[in-house]
């Protein structure tokens, strides 16, 4: 099982940290609602030091800004490292993402990954890195915006088996990294992670030529993420953000 109770707890109570972080949902401790199905989680969250009351709404306290804050990091890397293997054609050897930066709209990149021979190979590095393919697939529902707290009755889905069910059968049928073979793998792993620097430079690169007169600050700050994903061109490498814990439930 990839989905287990803790990560579910784990996956939602982010969802709830970034809409009290980010969003403008007040949740309430009396007369809430529809957030009343998620008051137990609530309760839980405040005994754990990760939530706590100001009048009557609930706010997300230093401890658990700390967690948001790690999982953000991770969600980062999940779209700089992970994605690119969102859509790999396995029998040529070829990204997508190699051609990322060809498309002009995003109408036109969906076009072009909406092909039956890209296959998606995130689980399979998951696994082979030995990082939980739930999460991944989490943070790909994020990106997606699966998660849409300006829904009515959102509180309801966030609860219901039906998204963590779906989470769990992407998890079992996506393909494995026996499916691939090792040698396969390692050598998959290490071409994205060349790609992924290529499309770091190239990433750096259009935000100099748009920045007129160049932006000192803003350079040293690109450099120094290029910098920070080079341990990467090491197919085994997994940065040690991805095995700090993030709520201890």
């Amino acid at each position: 099982m990839y989905i287990t109770t803790d990560n579910k707890k784990t996956f939602t109570s982010i969802i709830l940290m970034d809409e009290m972080i980010n969003g403008k949902h007040a949740f309430k401790t009396v007369d809430n609602g529809d957030d009343s199905v998620l008051e137990p989680l609530f309760v839980e969250l405040m005994s754990k030091g990760y939530v706590q009351t100001a009048g009557i709404n609930y706010q997300v306290t230093a401890k658990g800004n700390e967690v948001f804050d790690t999982f953000m990091k991770r969600y980062t890397e999940y779209l700089k490292v992970y994605d690119i293997y969102s859509y790999v054609d396995l029998e040529k050897g070829e990204f997508a993402f190699a051609r990322y930066f060809d498309f002009d709209t995003d109408e036109a990149w969906a076009d072009f990954i909406d092909d039956e021979r890209f296959d998606d190979l995130r689980i399979a590095v998951a696994l082979f890195k030995k990082i939980d393919p739930a999460e991944i697939v989490f943070m790909s529902f994020i990106n997606e915006n699966r998660f849409d707290t300006s829904v009515n009755g959102w509180q309801m889905d966030l609860v219901s088996d039906n998204g963590w069910g779906e989470i769990e059968d992407i998890c079992k049928t996506a393909i494995k990294p026996e499916e691939v073979g090792q040698d396969a793998m390692v050598d998959m792993i290490g071409q994205g992670a060349d790609l992924m620097m290529k499309l770091l430079e190239q990433e750096k690169e259009q935000n100099q030529n748009n920045n007129t007169g160049g932006d000192y600050e803003e350079t040293i700050v690109e450099e120094e993420t290029v910098e920070y994903y080079e341990p990467y061109y090491d197919p085994y490498y997994v940065s040690p953000i991805w095995f700090t814990p993030l709520f201890l439930w």
